[in-house]
């Protein structure tokens, strides 16, 4: 008797365990059936194009110059495979019969280790797959890569959320990728015997035309996207949108800047997401523990399990030729945890070299753009097609989460390969397209000539596959044509192509780059002055545009002329800081140069009368920022030259400025691994202060005396 309780006791336990298990996660559901999951911005139609069996686990879509198209599968998530083990895989995809559904998978690469994205070049695929970036090509027709090279190897490879991903090609001819910041030794290929590069706090960028490799600014996770004038835009799991605001070979003219955050988070505030799923019972549980935790230990934080976004993934600008004009330029984000895809409209900020993202407040003012009640949804990113379709490419699985991430009692009913079997790609395209030319791709054999004319293409997809193929190309005898296009274009978009192009063929000149620079269009403008920075004799366009009705154009001016010499660039740079000195990145600008952190800043400073005339915060932390740098470089003749200018008699807030620089030189003495010893008139002075100094100052000022 006792042994048959026993058995029932266990059989309704192990029936109440699967009826929990069952109620907490919900089963997959077909293509079919999650089709009817959605709710669409009604101005668009979705429909499947690609779903199991013929994909799997997909994480990146391309389309090559010939149409042809690729997907990654990523299988072995959340887990890293054993070496050699992995079961990563590229396909070629094919619709046989021209119903617009995929119904042929070949197996272009197998065995490929957390291949997370793709980028056509020269004929094959560059594959991102930590620690390695491969080049990937079929030479027989067969579809299967029978050449596999290694190009870049040393990348961090023990997460598979926090590794190189995004490949992309900019306008600028640099292939950019994301690598979050994560620690690394890095060597290319092409440059055998060169020092490793540490990728530490790290993006990065590349060009195999001319076999350069550097860091950028990020760090970008899983979500990388540019504007049709190179702006950069990056995706982290709670920041859905970021932008990139100064490039890394700014931010690094010298290693003193008290902040090398490159990075603003441009949205509207309006982080809400609305969601149709329930939080999983796992997330509701855990973050109703962590917030527990937080109110014990009486932190000031809170943390949400739905309607926030924790999984952000894919951003992607839409520049294709069919989306209505409304949404042209508009960015998709996915939300992975969410099961949603939002959309934000980008409007460029009149006093500030910064983007503002916002939700449409008339169409989704209460809604996504695209959401599902099928929770397994797993938006993970998106491609614009040749056909400007948006492909969004769904995960499909029932979790997706790091398992380190979660408390052990809540992962044990949780199956986290559940769905490894499945995947989908969605298309969506507008009722009402602006066009419908479907038109196939045939790009691999026009000549570079026919090529120029895809420049002026609608759609961003051809522009930038018709730049990248003449890049490849390399054939000279196109440049008249490629001027008279950057001359007489209409359109600043073609106008910026085409500049690219000139100067991925070697033919950009100082009257070009005057003419950029002098361009109708800010994005033209912006590029210009980066190239004018190589031409002395355009330092007097360059100190124009700073004062340029664009707040982008005047920024970028700013960095530009730091690059120059101080004695001609410092009371420029002097000008931009009593004009836009309110704006962080414009501060940013003038102090990650030489000549914006030197004693001839702070004399013109000094002379113009206005800026010292009156403190105020944005005035103060500039001030401090410089003090910082200086006690950070620790000069004689800088910290004494930036004590006489702060002490001056007679000066107005003399306590203020004081206080600030002497905050900024403690701070950036204290900065450095090894202190050096303080000049003889620097000490001199510093110790002269200590007889009129507030006590708070007095402090200040024994710890910046300290040997």
């Amino acid at each position: 008797m006792n042994r048959i309780t026993t058995l029932l006791s266990v059989s309704v336990l192990v029936l109440f365990s699967y009826s929990c298990s069952q109620k907490r996660y919900p089963d997959a559901l077909t293509p079919e059936e999650a089709l009817k999951s959605f709710d669409l911005n009604p101005d668009f139609n979705i429909e499947i194009f690609a779903a199991e069996p013929f994909i799997m686990d997909p994480v990146d879509l391309v389309f090559d110059e010939q149409g042809k198209i690729y997907v990654v599968e990523m299988p072995d998530y959340p887990y890293k495979p054993e070496p050699g083990k992995g079961k990563g895989k590229i396909k070629v995809l094919e619709d046989t019969d021209g119903d617009g559904r995929i119904d042929k998978a070949t197996i272009f690469a197998d065995s490929v280790t957390e291949a997370t994205s793709m980028l056509p070049w020269k004929g094959g695929l560059l594959v991102t797959a930590a620690p390695n970036i491969w080049y990937m090509k079929d030479t027989n027709g067969d579809s299967k890569a029978d050449v596999k090279e290694v190009l870049f190897t040393g990348f961090f490879e023990n997460n598979s959320e926090a590794q190189i991903t995004n490949l992309r090609f900019g306008v600028d001819n640099w292939i950019y990728a994301s690598n979050h910041g994560q620690d690394g030794s890095v060597t290319f290929s092409k440059k055998p015997g060169g020092e490793p590069m540490n990728m530490k706090s790290a993006d990065f960028r590349f060009r195999l035309d001319r076999n350069q490799f550097e860091q950028e600014s990020g760090p970008g996770q899983f979500g990388h996207t540019f504007d049709d004038f190179g702006h950069r835009f990056v995706t982290e799991n709670s920041l859905h949108m970021q932008q990139m605001i100064m490039p890394w070979r700014y931010l690094h003219r010298h290693e003193y800047l008290p902040s090398t955050r490159a990075v603003k988070d441009i949205t509207d505030k309006e982080v809400i997401m609305f969601q149709t799923t329930p939080a999983p019972y796992w997330r509701a549980e855990r973050t109703k523990r962590r917030n527990e935790q937080y109110q014990e230990q009486k932190l000031d934080r809170v943390e949400y399990a739905e309607d926030h976004f924790t999984g952000a993934s894919g951003s992607t600008f839409y520049g294709g030729q069919t989306f209505p004009d409304k949404y042209y330029g508009n960015v998709f984000t996915g939300d992975v945890s969410g099961s949603l895809v939002h959309r934000d409209v980008l409007t460029a900020l009149a006093d500030s070299p910064t983007f503002r993202a916002r939700r449409d407040s008339i169409t989704e003012k209460d809604k996504e753009f695209l959401s599902s009640t099928d929770t397994w949804f797993r938006p993970a990113g998106f491609t614009v097609g040749p056909d400007g379709a948006l492909y969004v490419i769904d995960f499909y699985r029932q979790h997706i989460e790091t398992p380190v991430s979660i408390p052990d009692d809540l992962k044990a009913d949780m199956d986290f390969m559940k769905g490894s079997d499945k995947g989908r790609i969605y298309r969506i395209t507008p009722k009402n397209p602006k066009s419908t030319d479907k038109t196939v791709p045939n790009l691999a054999k026009m000549s570079a000539a026919e090529l120029v004319s895809v420049l002026s293409h609608p759609g961003q997809w051809w522009r930038l596959q018709a730049q990248r193929l003449i890049l490849e190309k390399q054939d000279k005898s196109i440049i008249p044509a490629v001027k008279t296009l950057f001359s007489e274009s209409t359109d600043p978009r073609v106008r910026l192509h085409a500049f690219f192009v000139l100067e991925g063929l070697s033919a950009l000149d100082a009257g070009l780059v005057a003419k950029a620079v002098d361009d109708k269009d800010a994005g033209v403008r912006e590029y210009g002055l980066m190239f004018a920075e190589k031409y002395p004799q355009l330092l007097p366009a360059i100190v124009a545009r700073t004062a340029d009705s664009s707040a982008r154009v005047a920024f970028q001016a700013a960095l530009s002329v730091g690059n120059f010499p101080a004695k001609q660039s410092a009371p420029v740079l002097a000008k931009v800081v009593e004009q836009h000195y309110k704006d962080h990145w414009f501060r940013m600008a003038v102090l990650s140069s030489n000549a914006g952190t030197s004693p001839d800043l702070l004399k013109s400073l000094a002379a113009g009368n206005s800026f010292f005339s009156k403190s105020d915060a944005e005035k103060t932390d500039f001030i401090q920022d410089f003090a910082y740098v200086t006690g950070a470089r620790n000069k004689d003749t800088e910290i004494t030259a930036l004590l006489s200018v702060v002490t001056k008699p007679g000066g107005s807030d003399t306590e203020t400025w004081t206080s600030a620089v002497l905050s900024g030189i403690a701070d950036g003495r204290n900065s450095r691994k090894e202190k050096t010893a303080l000049g003889a008139e620097s000490k001199k002075m510093l110790t002269a202060m200590k007889t009129t100094a507030s006590a708070e100052s007095k402090a200040v000022l024994e710890d910046i005396l300290k040997p």
